[in-house]
């Protein structure tokens, strides 16, 4: 098999933690580290030790430029540089997969791509989450009709946290919407095939954070013919919630990143009976309330991997087959300019103060 080269760029939780730790994973098939960047002294020295002889370490990402091995690199820098840095390597001559989230406003994410369809370089973002397992066993089931057809889909990405490091900063880039957001974003747009008409209420506030971005997202989105959907990106739900919550027409659906449950009926076996507009009496005469019981079928589904083991792959997987076979990307940064344009009208809903 024909290995990628990667330099990876950023030592961080993202850079190190997640796109390193799959390459260095039994995961990996496919792609080969040859060069790492930071800017930060300690973290070069411990990639040095960590990646060992045949990886070089930078100081800059444009010490990377003259290179002509390198297939991909990987943006991870600070999120307010992502797409001021992915059109340098695209101008560069390289391909480039940029963490989320891809720009700070759709206008500047839309002349990243503009600067990529000029270089002919591929650009994609970073939205693995479309491949965790739980979201694919999900639109699995949904998608076969047995629950029928859904009605209201609940997505929340909470817990309880504090906060005081530089996500904390809307300078930054930082908070809950651009940080941890894109990926229900992302899911909830898929949900509603990305559509133009998508209406928007929402809510964001600033709760237990040291800085002066949101912790706390509630997102409503109503779309002609499609299910409603309710995002919450909440640090200040103590209490963890199911990460989907799914309201269908034969049945509801609940699930965590490890297991799903769903419980659901047969309306052909129990139709449901004429309506009747005089008062409803027991045998004995007396009022009695509408009600029945269903024949309720039950399973539960166990789940392996998550969005930062199987889903990674993935990804990985489909830029490799875009790479090397030039297949379609299921992810498309069009896809993601539409998340940017949702995150623009948000933000412009709840327009938080700047701290000094």
């Amino acid at each position: 098999m024909n290995m990628l080269n990667v330099a990876i760029i950023g030592q961080g939780r993202s850079g190190r933690d997640i796109h390193g730790a799959f390459f260095k994973s039994e995961l990996n098939t496919k792609y080969r580290v040859v060069a790492v960047v930071d800017a930060l002294p300690e973290r070069r020295e411990r990639a040095k030790q960590e990646w060992g002889e045949g990886v070089d370490v930078y100081e800059s990402y444009t010490e990377l430029y003259g290179r002509t091995d390198i297939d991909v690199v990987v943006n991870s820098t600070f999120s307010h540089m992502h797409a001021a840095v992915t059109e340098d390597l695209l101008l560069h001559g390289f391909n480039v997969v940029c963490e989320k989230p891809f720009a700070r406003t759709y206008e500047e994410g839309a002349h990243a791509v503009k600067v990529a369809e000029k270089s002919g370089k591929m650009l994609n973002i970073f939205q693995q989450s479309r491949f965790a397992p739980y979201y694919v066993k999900i639109r699995e089931i949904i998608d076969s009709g047995i629950l029928g057809d859904p009605v209201q889909i609940a997505i929340s990405f909470s817990g309880y946290a504090r906060r005081w490091d530089w996500q904390t900063s809307l300078a930054y880039g930082g908070g809950n919407l651009r940080n941890t957001g894109p990926h229900p974003l992302d899911q909830a747009l898929d949900w509603l095939d990305f559509d133009e008409n998508i209406r928007v209420l929402s809510r964001m506030t600033t709760v237990n954070t040291a800085g002066d971005a949101e912790d706390y997202a509630k997102i409503l989105m109503d779309c002609p013919g499609k299910p409603l959907i309710d995002v919450e990106i909440s640090s200040c739900d103590a209490y963890l919630p199911y990460t989907y919550r799914i309201s269908c027409t034969k049945g509801c659906l609940r699930s965590t990143h490890k297991v799903i449950e769903m419980k659901y009926f047969d309306p052909e076996a129990q139709p449901i009976p004429a309506q009747v507009l005089a008062p409803l009496c027991k045998e004995d005469g007396t009022p009695a309330y509408c009600s029945e019981t269903l024949d309720w079928k039950e399973e539960t589904i166990q789940l392996e991997g998550t969005a930062f083991t199987y889903a990674v792959r993935s990804y990985y997987d489909m830029i490799y087959d875009y790479l090397v076979d030039g297949k379609p990307m299921k992810i498309t940064p069009y896809q993601v300019l539409r998340q940017l344009r949702l995150i623009d009208e948000i933000r412009a809903q709840n327009p938080l103060p700047l701290k000094d």
